[in-house]
């Protein structure tokens, strides 16, 4: 199958790559002409700058954007927008509030083009492993992108789970439930690093992947890490977020349903950003005030 390919980075390029190696004829394009050059050499076709591309594929187009959500990715869409014609389809693969699915969606279709919102789990490894993809947008409209999906997702791993929006929606909560999941790894194993024995964490990660009912790929990824640094003393303790979990516990709000493990997740990551921070100062100096105790200063 012939697809528009927008947005060349680490992900985009591996899913360009796996597509071609799985036969389908990929037309890319990147601001980076070097990325462009790379997807080239991945046996993709290059085009120079996003207008070049609808012409370099036949109707009816689809193509594919993977760029950073927020303001990135809503131009993209709309310029494609104003160069796709009707019967064609756009397809946002990257992590995109739901919301704004709705609202493309229902833009797009005044122009009679198509909108499929695809969320992709896999990171870096998807080359490899495949992409899990759970995909929104009109059935029609996604069962003839079928081949591209079968190609990028390992066996059993791709799913239409409802009209414009469910794809991501479905996503933002995947990576709700992965903050915490990621979370409750890392307190158990920094419980077992401040013991009073001398645990191979590695070998547990390991162990616990054998078995056990807290096995999964997280875990394996937990071994990688702490096999090769296990103290890791090379890594500093600051995680970001790129938006998912924020949008998830807003999720929970509007619908009145309780999150909180994703709650505690999320803000041990805003915590882990933070350097001395103020609060932990004025706990320190209220203890001082009513209690007289000792209050460490910063000179």
């Amino acid at each position: 199958m012939q697809l528009g390919f927008v947005g060349l980075g680490r992900m985009g390029l591996n899913m360009v790559t796996r597509l071609v190696r799985g036969g389908h004829q990929i037309v890319a394009y990147d601001r980076s002409p070097e990325a462009v050059a790379r997807a080239e050499a991945a046996g993709a076709r290059g085009v120079s700058s996003l207008d070049a591309l609808p012409a370099a594929l036949e109707p009816p187009r689809a193509v594919w954007v993977m760029v950073p959500a927020g303001d990135p990715t809503e131009s993209t869409v709309s310029a494609l927008g104003a160069l796709l014609s009707a019967g064609d389809t756009i397809v946002d693969g990257g992590n995109t509030n739901f919301h704004d699915d709705v609202r493309r969606a229902q833009s797009l279709a005044k122009r009679q083009i198509h909108y499929v919102d695809a969320g992709t789990s896999g990171g870096i490894w998807g080359l490899r492993e495949g992409y899990c993809l759970m995909v929104g947008g009109e059935a029609e409209a996604c069962a003839r992108l079928e081949p591209i999906f079968v190609t990028l997702a390992p066996a059993d791993g791709y799913l239409r789970v409802g009209d414009h929006g469910a794809g991501h929606y479905v996503k933002m909560i995947h990576n709700g439930i992965e903050y915490g999941l990621m979370q409750a790894y890392a307190e158990g194993f920094e419980l077992m690093h401040e013991s009073p024995y001398k645990i191979d964490l590695g070998a547990v990660a390991g162990l616990w992947n054998h078995g056990s009912v807290v096995r999964s790929w997280l875990l394996e990824l937990a071994a990688r890490a702490l096999a090769a640094d296990a103290d890791l003393s090379g890594v500093k303790g600051y995680v970001d977020d790129s938006g998912e979990g924020r949008w998830t516990l807003h999720e929970g709000i509007d619908r009145g349903v309780p999150l909180p493990v994703m709650t505690a997740a999320l803000y041990t990551r805003f915590r882990s950003r933070r350097d001395n921070p103020f609060a932990e100062r004025l706990l320190a100096a209220l203890r001082g005030q009513f209690g007289g105790h000792a209050v460490k200063t910063t000179s």
